[in-house]
């Protein structure tokens, strides 16, 4: 009997650690592929999608994913299914209207994050968009009352130093550079869309926690109050755009696997991060950093400079050294969805 138990426990650790390396196989692929895809998709030649519509459509299929994960959870009873889905959103409104704040948030984070791949070459962006580390551990302390260790005060410390010498530095994309691209703009979009990052994902934390509603129906009143905003803020920002080449002015296959991404990428993480560890996702995180660097070399003439080099080594460096610390101390930040 001993000797089966063994067994089954040696098979289980193997099981284990196949998913740990998959798991950062995953995370690594969605970091880097991700951003590159942003990037080249909004600086190619041809028709240009509008980036609203394509947050729009994001949602809906993010909304769709849920659903079905929803459904698989309940036993794939259709009844089941729905009754779930009316009593947790229609018996509660209050509770989903909840949901509003940062479904509203993740909404113009998204908008933002088209702002930023494409007015800032990709490598400039992933680094830049690692200050969500920053703006979720601060939101963390201030509005769940976390505890931050001396490292991790240090290593958020190294991180703003990481972005700001890359910030500074004069790199450039020699094939996708354009009179229309400010860095500025880039920035500032990027650096908003960090907060609203934080901000959304430490209230969606507390959400999760003060109730027993699974992440997956949560992510379905998400995506139900995303989806009429999302649709309004492509009409207002973009009416005109839309009334002459049609919602789907520009899209292609391309654009379609971008959208995807964007609204699977986050929920596949979601189903693999419980696999990793602290280090691990700091491990994944900064492999997909210098893969994004490097692909961009290729694809974009990207040229690295000294100081960008020791800017991305900062924030790389940053990232092991806040997630080193174990468990207990360390506490966990939200995983945005």
């Amino acid at each position: 009997m001993s000797q089966m138990t063994s067994d089954t426990e040696m098979k289980k650790e193997g099981v284990n650690q196949n998913l740990k390396y998959m798991s950062l196989v995953t995370l690594t692929a969605q970091n880097a592929l991700l951003g590159l895809s942003m990037r080249y998709a909004r600086t190619r030649d041809g028709d240009m999608f509008i980036s609203t519509t394509a947050v729009f459509f994001a949602e809906t299929l993010k909304l769709l994913t849920c659903l079905l994960l929803v459904f698989n959870a309940e036993g794939r009873s259709v009844s089941r299914w729905w009754t779930s889905l009316h009593s947790t959103i229609v018996l509660q409104p209050m509770d989903t209207l909840k949901v509003c704040v940062p479904s509203f948030v993740y909404l113009i984070q998204n908008n933002l994050l088209y702002v930023a791949a494409s007015n800032l070459d990709v490598a400039t962006y992933q680094i830049t968009y690692q200050l969500k580390i920053l703006t979720t551990a601060m939101f963390a302390v201030t509005m769940l009352g976390k505890k931050l260790i001396p490292s991790q005060w240090f290593s958020l410390v190294v991180l703003i130093s990481g972005v700001a010498l890359v910030q500074l530095s004069d790199v450039k994309e020699s094939k996708s550079a354009g009179p229309d691209q400010s860095k500025l703009v880039g920035f500032s979009a990027a650096l908003t869309a960090c907060c609203l990052s934080g901000f959304a994902g430490v209230y969606f934390e507390k959400i999760l926690k003060g109730s027993d509603v699974s992440v997956w129906m949560r992510n379905v009143q998400l995506s139900l109050l995303s989806i009429p905003l999302g649709l309004v803020t492509a009409l207002v920002k973009d009416g005109s755009a839309i009334s002459d080449g049609g919602f789907l002015f520009g899209y292609d296959s391309f654009v379609w696997f971008t959208v995807a991404q964007n609204a699977l990428g986050g929920l596949l993480v979601a189903v693999v991060v419980k696999y990793a560890d602290n280090i691990l996702k700091g491990f994944a995180c900064s492999l997909a950093i210098i893969i994004t660097c490097i692909a961009s070399i290729f694809l974009f003439d990207f040229s690295v400079s000294l100081q960008f080099a020791l800017g991305g080594l900062c924030v790389i460096s940053s990232i092991f050294l806040y997630g080193w610390q174990p468990q207990s101390k360390a506490g966990t930040l939200p995983q945005k969805i």
